[in-house]
């Protein structure tokens, strides 16, 4: 059975899903411009779908595995399992109002006119902080609502800020925080759990690798021991002898939080000769 999984068709989710693809293993061939492309070597195929699209299509079975913000499927309330968090494409849905309207807390959005793409999300929240406001529903630029008289505030997605900016908006209460989720259709996982249990182990591979570094090192016998206990690896380094008498190898794999420390830890003790190398899959 062939495997359907469903990417952003353009915008700031296709260029890092397709990446994702390729680092595990998984080439799809000249994707762009059409709405379905194979993948070389393995039983599954891309399906090109618009973002606000994807969780219906996935709900409904169209799609088996899909590459989606995780804001969507909560706007959409899609019956839909969320398998990993990837890590990119973060932003958060926020509720903005124009700079020169004063604000004191959530309860200054009361009998308030606010724009939104979210209406569901947005109406979620607003009840919960027991908030009567007017919605309307834009699908478009949604910033310039209040510069037209439309709106007195908004609520869309936010990375930068930059455009809230730029429309003379301030960011004032978080609605949600969203990233890129691996997302799967429940039946699928059943009557295909095979390739989906392979493409999830292959993620795994992937983010894990992303959270480390490789490294390695030239450092003094006497000082090996000293050295492999301030290294945090995954169980201790791999020391392999230098053709210079009194001197070996060290390598490693150290987690991206714990790098300056570790690597001024290794200069400190007379580490020499650090090689730090980035990896595309790890597995654990």
């Amino acid at each position: 059975m062939t495997l359907k999984i469903a990417i952003q068709k353009s915008g700031r989710l296709y260029d890092e899903s397709i990446d994702l693809l390729r680092k595990c293993g998984l080439k799809v061939k000249n994707g762009k411009g059409q709405l379905k492309a194979e993948i070389s070597g393995y039983d599954a195929e891309v399906l090109f779908l618009r973002n606000s699209d994807i969780p219906k299509y996935l709900e409904d079975g169209v799609a088996d595995l899909a590459i989606v913000g995780e804001n969507v499927i909560i706007e959409k309330k899609a019956n839909v399992e969320i398998l990993e968090n990837l890590g990119f494409s973060a932003c958060r849905l926020s509720i903005a109002t124009p700079k020169e309207m004063e604000y004191e807390g959530v309860s200054s959005l009361n009998g308030k006119k606010i724009a939104t793409s979210y209406p569901s999300t947005l109406q979620s929240y607003l009840d919960k902080n027991s908030i009567n406001a007017e919605l309307h529903v834009i699908s478009g630029s949604v910033e310039i609502a209040p510069n037209i008289g439309l709106a007195d505030g908004v609520c869309d997605l936010v990375s930068s800020g930059s455009t809230l900016f730029k429309n003379g908006l301030v960011e004032q209460e978080i609605v949600l925080t969203s990233e890129a989720v691996l997302a799967a259709n429940p039946e699928a996982m059943r009557e295909k759990s095979d390739l989906i249990d392979d493409i999830v182990f292959r993620v795994k591979a992937v983010l894990e690798a992303a959270e480390n570094k490789y490294i390695l090192f030239n450092v003094p016998n006497s000082k090996i021991e000293k050295m492999s206990n301030v290294l945090p690896g995954l169980r201790s380094p791999t020391v392999l002898p230098l053709v210079e008498d009194g001197w070996s190898s060290l390598h490693t794999v150290i987690n991206r939080k714990d790098f300056w420390s570790v690597i001024s830890s290794i200069k400190k003790e007379g580490g020499e000769g650090i090689l730090v190398m980035s990896m595309d899959n790890m597995i654990v």
